[in-house]
């Protein structure tokens, strides 16, 4: 918990630099983008967690 309370702490910060010199923000600006992070992290989970599991 304290690692994610981090990131988003970073982000924060992140975000407000950005906005102070008036730059486009470095994230997704739609929701399909954000979803496709959400992907590509799910995806490689599955390859950590459950491909070993499928090939014993």
């Amino acid at each position: 918990m304290k690692i994610a309370l981090l990131s988003l702490f970073c982000g924060f910060i992140v975000g407000l630099v950005f906005a102070a010199f008036k730059l486009p923000i470095p994230a997704p600006p739609a929701f399909a983008g954000i979803l496709g992070i959400v992907g590509i992290y799910l995806g490689y989970k599955f390859v950590i967690t459950v491909m070993p599991l499928l090939l014993r």
